[in-house]
């Protein structure tokens, strides 16, 4: 009876496989009886499911932007019809096209509907086997795109990776400004030590869960599990420690946590928005262990990474953007990596819900309601260097007295736009043109100027001069 049991499941779910599309299509039926048109439309209806083997449900997906909003706004109602047509154990995965010449994609699973954060009182240790690490796993070493601004940081935390608890840096203090990468860094070192070591023990938890889990157990009288229970992890990883300002009694047993986990050769990874000696109402016992290890800074994204950041997310979302949106995106959402996902995030929704290719017009209109877009501040050195590339003409050349038509003109070209595009006197011009004098700063532009009246190249030319400096 249990073999014929097990065959008819068998053949239950080889039957289930082959009729994925047709049983996919009842999905359909029922969320368009559940949503309005224009929502299963537009999230619903480019779903296409890609297998269903071993109750695991593949779906492609246009974008990861598009797996996301689902999984943000219709989780639930999307579990429970793909539950009710293909069974209870049916669990679900997106696959998004990441390179449409080689076809190569990446699968991402779904949440369920279910939040990852601690949100109960750490009871026993539980089984290695059955062990939650909390860790988000999207934040990989190959997803934190290193730079200048966090070169060490990152160099830092794979030599952690590859021997947790047996380097110097332990603690790994890491701390910046708000979305810089620092939760990123900090999952992912975790993520490769889960990975490459499965038998330790790894936690990840925020400050926030830690004090709310300590008021817990402090009211339900269970200290003690309570300590046993973080005693237990093998790597901690504490982020936005901060937050522990003021908290006596949570900084107390945190640093008994603390004292144990590192006289045990455990590894301990914190993460706060400044660093050791700038934290307030923070006991000086802790803040003096917190610079047992190493304390190090990831700073503000330069132009450069942020342009790489940028690529990759593009990349890895399925979108295609030129080389001018990129470097617009780059230049104007400066502050941190979390305005430059704020930036893609709503440029892939505009063109979704508008069915339209992202311009630089749509590129503008978004950024300007993510970050605040300050004027470019145009400088004498930006204007040279500009006329220069244009012209063919060099700076020596433009500064010298040489009166041959094509320097000439290219000087002149120099002097109008120094004029009207920088806050430079005509006096700081003429210094720059080999200390010229005021009034023959003031000739060249009015004679270029007047040609601008008839020479209708020259003004085309300048225009185009002036956009690319004002962008």
């Amino acid at each position: 009876m249990h073999s014929f049991s097990r065959l008819l499941e068998q053949n239950y779910t080889t039957v289930l496989e082959q009729n994925v599309n047709i049983l996919w299509q009842q999905c359909a039926v029922i969320l368009r009886d559940n949503l309005t048109p224009s929502v299963y439309n537009t999230w619903f209806a480019s779903l296409e499911p890609v297998e269903f083997i071993d109750h695991r449900l593949v779906l492609r997906v246009k974008s990861q932007f598009v797996a996301e909003y689902i999984e943000e706004n219709y989780i639930d109602l999307l579990g429970k019809t793909i539950r009710r047509v293909f069974g209870n154990e049916t669990c679900l995965e997106y696959r998004v096209l990441v390179d449409s010449t080689s076809g190569a994609a990446t699968t991402y699973p779904s949440d369920g509907g279910t939040s990852s954060a601690v949100r109960t009182l750490p009871g026993m240790p539980a089984p290695v086997q059955a062990w939650d690490t909390q860790l988000n796993p999207n934040y990989t070493f190959q997803s934190f795109i290193q730079g200048e601004t966090n070169k060490l940081a990152r160099t830092a935390g794979m030599a952690i990776a590859k021997e947790p608890g047996k380097t110097v840096f332990n603690p790994l203090f890491i701390y910046g400004g708000s979305g810089v990468g620092k939760t990123h860094l900090a999952n992912a070192i975790g993520n490769q030590i889960a990975q490459q070591n499965p038998s330790l023990r790894v936690l990840y938890v925020s400050a926030n869960t830690f004090k709310l889990q300590f008021q817990e157990a402090f009211n339900q009288n269970k200290i003690p599990e309570f300590l046993l229970f973080y005693q237990s992890v093998d790597v901690l990883i504490l982020d936005d420690i901060q937050f522990f300002s003021g908290l006596k009694g949570t900084q107390d047993t945190f640093f008994h946590i603390f004292n144990y986990l590192h006289q045990m050769r455990k590894q301990l990874i914190l993460t706060s928005d400044r660093s050791p000696i700038q934290l307030r109402d923070v006991e000086d016992r802790l803040l003096t262990r917190f610079k047992w290890g190493l304390p190090v800074e990831i700073q503000r994204p330069d132009l450069e990474l942020r342009k790489q950041i940028l690529k990759d997310k593009v990349h890895r979302d399925g979108m295609q953007l030129s080389e001018d949106i990129i470097n617009y995106i780059a230049r104007n959402a400066c502050e941190n990596i979390r305005d430059i996902e704020g930036v893609l995030a709503s440029l892939m929704a505009y063109s979704t819900l508008m069915n339209s290719e992202i311009d630089m017009a749509l590129t503008e209109q978004v950024v300007s309601r993510v970050v605040v877009v300050a004027p470019k501040v145009v400088d004498i050195s930006d204007v040279m260097g500009a006329v220069c590339e244009h012209t063919g003409i060099s700076e020596q050349a433009i500064q010298s007295h040489s009166r041959q038509h094509d320097v000439l003109q290219a000087r002149q070209m120099f002097i109008y736009l120094s004029k009207n595009l920088t806050e430079h006197s005509l006096a700081d011009i003429g210094n720059c043109m080999g200390h010229r004098s005021h009034t023959t700063i003031l000739h060249a532009f009015n004679t270029i100027k007047q040609q601008l009246e008839y020479d209708k190249v020259l003004k085309h030319e300048l225009q185009l001069l002036e956009y690319e400096l004002k962008r």
